[in-house]
């Protein structure tokens, strides 16, 4: 993630960078090793600020993501890398892929452009992204990648080498924008201004964080629109590119078990819940800034409660499901302080090891007050949800790391085998659980009979297990964005308005916490947390699901 700093106005006509950005990118020479697994004509083209491939093939595919990177390493120096990981190399299939012959494509070029090609975003997530789709044929048949711009002067030079490239064809342009936020503008400006295509399109996409507040992401959005149309503008939540995310709305909207129940009337309460475990670990000068309430729950988090919660759109274009997204932001009850906990991890040794406290960091002041854990108890006000408590955790150096979404349902009326549960009726609740990370898997924990003579109940899983169920390596999260933003399928990139949506909903919360300078509780590193968040719970009637220990 990018340092953050304050936006550039929008009346900026030159292109200012922070030293820190110029740094980055003087690495200029950086190449990429490929070793291909299967025969393809393709050429690399290496040129002091660009960054570029040309290969040709007999089809391509466009309708599904399911390739992998294989042997894709930077070298800053122009020495051998390591190869990636023996896993990385296994070849995934293509089930749902759609052929298209050559001629459909022949006379069209896609050049893609990484503004900010030397960072660790780049490196570890989006070179590797687009080597998979490579690999796997997702790509069109002729395509260029450019990388390390940081001067008007230097796009006016990529202008020409993409024209170069493009040979008069129809030209398509993607840029990637893996930058410190402060110079967003600046680069679409240039982008715009001086290598947009003259006969196909241009598309941007927007690395997270997109403003701090409600006034700084407006200020953003207005200051892009300056030079750029909503629809050519991809703002990336990588968490909505993840496979069960996206099986989400397959799972409610195409089983019939599951819809007639997704509603107040049987679901009890339904838990938002991400965690890490382990630190910030040198990154405290991009996250003391933001705090784990802008950086997790904002976004991933609530992102996922508005897909979650969403009527049924009228279809599966991406402006009506996201149009019935917003809908759900604009319902939500205004966050109250007394609903949210906020958290800060402390130092702490187990086993003879030491774990630093989070302001142990150097890149943190010793005073801070950011979060580095919060809890949140959300609600909807509409006919579906009204009373349900969406309950939200999100905290680093936990015991456990996970991402998951649990669905606790009501009680069973009048249930007959009550007693055998004792006292504790929610071990009689049912439960669904779609873990996103790690070891996907969605879950339904039921109530059944022990096998014996006596009458002993059990609580047992009904279990998908991916990497049992789906033997091939799951896509990782940009792949699937990057070929939708190649595509133009907007399904999973966010909208201006849900951000509007998203940053009405939490900035007020967020000045009252800065402006009352509420101190954070003390959790040890690696615990499950500060005490407060189980109180917050329980003044909802509600016990947090990963924490029961039946499947930590």
């Amino acid at each position: 993630m990018a340092t953050p700093t304050h936006l550039n106005s929008c009346s900026s006509t030159t292109f200012t960078t922070s030293s820190s950005f110029n740094n980055d990118t003087h690495h200029l020479s950086s190449r990429f090793v490929i070793v291909p697994r299967k025969p393809h004509s393709f050429t690399w083209v290496s040129h002091s600020q660009t960054l570029l491939r040309i290969h040709s093939k007999t089809h391509f595919h466009l309708k599904s993501s399911n390739g992998h990177p294989l042997n894709t390493v930077s070298l800053q120096d122009g020495s051998a890398g390591t190869p990636l990981p023996k896993k990385h190399v296994e070849s995934r299939g293509k089930e749902g892929s759609l052929p298209f012959p050559e001629s459909d494509n022949s006379e069209s070029t896609l050049s893609i452009t990484v503004v900010g090609a030397s960072g660790d975003l780049a490196k570890k997530k989006i070179f590797p992204a687009l080597f998979a789709l490579y690999y796997e044929d997702f790509l069109p048949k002729n395509f260029v990648v450019f990388g390390q711009y940081n001067s008007e002067e230097h796009f006016v030079e990529l202008n020409k080498k993409m024209k170069e490239k493009e040979a008069g064809k129809l030209s398509n342009r993607l840029f990637y924008l893996s930058v410190p936020p402060n110079i967003f503008v600046d680069v679409v400006r240039c982008a715009s201004l001086r290598a947009s295509s003259e006969n196909g399109w241009m598309r941007v996409i927007v690395e997270k964080p997109f403003g701090r507040d409600s006034e700084s992401s407006g200020e953003l959005t207005r200051c892009l629109k300056q030079y750029l149309t909503e629809d050519q503008i991809f703002r990336i939540d990588h968490y909505l590119g993840k496979e069960l995310v996206e099986n989400l709305s397959v799972l409610r909207f195409s089983n019939l078990v599951f819809e007639p129940l997704w509603s107040r009337n049987y679901i009890r309460n339904v838990q938002l819940i991400f965690s890490e475990d382990f630190g910030i670990e040198g990154r405290g000068g991009y996250f003391d800034n933001y705090g784990i309430i802008r950086d997790i729950m904002q976004n991933h988090l609530l992102q996922i409660l508005a897909l979650f919660a969403m009527e049924t759109p009228v279809s599966l274009d991406a402006e009506d499901i996201r149009n019935e997204k917003v809908k759900v932001l604009r319902s939500m009850r205004p966050l109250q302080l007394e609903d949210v906990v906020v958290g800060q991890y402390k130092g702490h040794s187990k086993g003879g090891k030491s774990y630093p406290a989070y302001t142990d960091d150097p890149t943190v002041p010793k005073d801070s007050l950011t979060a580095t854990f919060a809890a949140a108890a959300l609600f909807i006000n509409n006919a579906r949800w009204d009373g349900v408590p969406f309950l939200m955790k999100a905290g680093k150096a936990l015991h456990t790391k996970r991402a998951e979404i649990r669905v606790q349902f009501r009680h069973v009326p009048g249930n007959l085998y009550k007693r055998k549960f004792g006292t504790d009726l929610d071990k009689a609740t049912n439960e669904l659980v779609l873990r996103v990370q790690p070891d996907e898997a969605i879950y339904l924990k039921i109530n059944n009979k022990v096998p014996g003579l006596g009458m002993r109940l059990d609580r047992s899983d009904l279990n998908l297990l991916y990497r049992a169920r789906y033997p091939r390596e799951i896509p990782d999260a940009y792949e699937r964005l990057l070929l939708d933003a190649i595509e133009g399928e907007r399904r999973l990139f966010i909208r201006s308005d849900e951000l509007d949506a998203a940053w009405t909903l939490f900035t007020p919360l967020l000045n009252e916490l800065e402006e009352k300078k509420i101190v954070p509780e003390l959790y040890p590193y690696g615990s499950r947390g500060p005490v407060g968040a189980h109180y917050l719970a329980a003044n909802h009637n509600v016990r947090w699901g990963d924490l029961s220990g039946e499947d930590s």
